[in-house]
């Protein structure tokens, strides 16, 4: 059976890997998932990512996590905001900002997924997918 929501799933592994603080994520490979990775490493907010196989033969996406000391986290927290059962659309003008600028909104766009200052810079609207602070 499938998964219903791959992308909350990706924010999940994610937020539940930060916190106890491992190194790396491996997570379900998708175009969206490796889009959203991109525009993570783009923003400073994980160290990088791979493309793993795992012995079955399936892609798996590697997130490596970056954290400034022992004690802090990069990534305070990341949250679901459009989901299967209520999709989020914004335009570029009602793009919220995330902690007045010191987070970012991620955005499925005709252009691609990108920032919420991407977005607002070529005047595209789009799914909000995500938050990030």
């Amino acid at each position: 059976m499938g998964m219903t929501d791959p992308i909350a799933d990706m924010l999940t592994r994610i937020r539940n890997a930060n916190r106890v603080h491992f190194k790396s994520v491996d997570l379900l490979s998708s175009r969206i998932n490796l889009n959203i990775a991109k525009v993570l490493k783009k923003s400073g907010f994980i160290s990088g990512y791979d493309i793993k196989n795992d012995p079955r033969g399936h892609e798996i996406l590697r997130v490596y996590l970056k954290y400034p000391d022992t004690k802090r986290t990069v990534i305070t927290d990341i949250q679901r905001v459009s989901k299967p059962g209520r999709r989020v659309y914004v335009k570029s003008e009602n793009i919220p900002q995330v902690l007045n600028g010191y987070g970012i909104s991620i955005l499925s766009t005709s252009r691609g997924v990108m920032t919420d200052k991407e977005a607002r810079e070529l005047r595209l609207g789009g799914e909000l997918l995500c938050n990030v602070w």
